[in-house]
Protein backbone atom coordinates (compact mmCIF):
# COMPACT_ATOMS: atom_id res chain seq x y z
CA UNK A 1 0.00 0.00 0.00
CA UNK A 2 1.53 3.26 -1.07
CA UNK A 3 1.51 6.56 0.72
CA UNK A 4 -0.67 8.43 -1.51
CA UNK A 5 -3.60 5.43 -1.21
CA UNK A 6 -3.64 6.05 2.59
CA UNK A 7 -4.19 9.91 2.19
CA UNK A 8 -6.81 9.57 -0.32
CA UNK A 9 -7.58 6.89 1.90
CA UNK A 10 -7.74 9.80 4.71
CA UNK A 11 -9.63 12.64 2.33
CA UNK A 12 -11.99 10.45 0.26
CA UNK A 13 -12.38 6.68 1.57
CA UNK A 14 -14.36 5.52 -1.19
CA UNK A 15 -12.02 6.83 -3.96
CA UNK A 16 -9.24 4.95 -2.20
CA UNK A 17 -11.12 1.33 -2.95
CA UNK A 18 -12.08 1.84 -6.38
CA UNK A 19 -10.23 -0.64 -7.78
CA UNK A 20 -11.38 -3.21 -5.42
CA UNK A 21 -15.18 -3.23 -7.17
CA UNK A 22 -18.28 -2.49 -6.72
CA UNK A 23 -19.45 -4.38 -3.34
CA UNK A 24 -16.50 -2.32 -1.76
CA UNK A 25 -17.13 1.30 -3.01
CA UNK A 26 -20.65 0.83 -1.66
CA UNK A 27 -19.88 -0.56 1.71
CA UNK A 28 -17.19 2.45 2.27
CA UNK A 29 -19.68 5.00 0.96
CA UNK A 30 -22.55 4.07 3.25
CA UNK A 31 -19.88 3.76 6.44
CA UNK A 32 -18.84 7.35 5.22
CA UNK A 33 -21.61 8.55 5.28
CA UNK A 34 -22.44 7.40 8.55
CA UNK A 35 -19.33 8.61 10.02
CA UNK A 36 -16.13 9.72 8.26
CA UNK A 37 -14.19 7.66 11.36
CA UNK A 38 -16.09 4.15 9.87
CA UNK A 39 -15.38 5.08 6.45
CA UNK A 40 -11.99 5.49 6.91
CA UNK A 41 -10.92 2.36 9.06
CA UNK A 42 -13.12 0.12 6.48
CA UNK A 43 -10.48 1.68 3.65
CA UNK A 44 -7.44 1.01 5.20
CA UNK A 45 -8.74 -2.50 6.04
CA UNK A 46 -9.95 -3.36 2.46
CA UNK A 47 -6.39 -1.86 1.57
CA UNK A 48 -4.37 -4.16 3.82
CA UNK A 49 -6.13 -7.13 2.67
CA UNK A 50 -3.55 -9.52 1.46
CA UNK A 51 -6.34 -11.56 -0.35
CA UNK A 52 -7.05 -8.69 -2.95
Amino acid sequence: MSIWRVLVSILFPPLAVFDKGCGSIVIVFLLTLCGWVPGVIAALVILNNPKS
